[in-house]
This record gives C-alpha cells, sequence and structure tokens, in this order.
C-alpha cells in the first residue's frame, strides 16, 4: 500500500464571458466638443461644394 495519493485536479470549468460594463454617460465637455466638431465638418462639406460649383471650367 502507497505511504501518500495525488489526488487529481479536474482543470478549471470554462466560464461564461465577463459582462461588458454599463457604458458611462458623456460627459458634459466631450459632447460640446462632439457638437463643435460635427458643426465645423458640415461648414467644411458646404465650402468644398460652394468651390467645386465656382470652379466649372469656361467653354
Amino acid at each position: 500500500m502507497p505511504a501518500f495519493t495525488f489526488e487529481k485536479i479536474s482543470p478549471p470549468a470554462a466560464r461564461a464571458p465577463a459582462a461588458t460594463p454599463p457604458k458611462k454617460p458623456r460627459g458634459l465637455i466631450t459632447q460640446m466638443i462632439d457638437r463643435f466638431a460635427e458643426r465645423r465638418a458640415k461648414r467644411a462639406l458646404r465650402g468644398e461644394r460652394a468651390l467645386r460649383r465656382d470652379k466649372k471650367p469656361a467653354e
């Protein structure tokens, strides 16, 4: 008879993927910067369109 025995350790059970934490509401400063950026982008697009119309080839 052996003097001691080893326990068989089973592998760890597969866990479900960790739930993503709920998104925090965006800060007021971030929202304001986003608004300014959107307006600037729209204004730039309008300016490019006007330039394209003005630069039609003259025949």
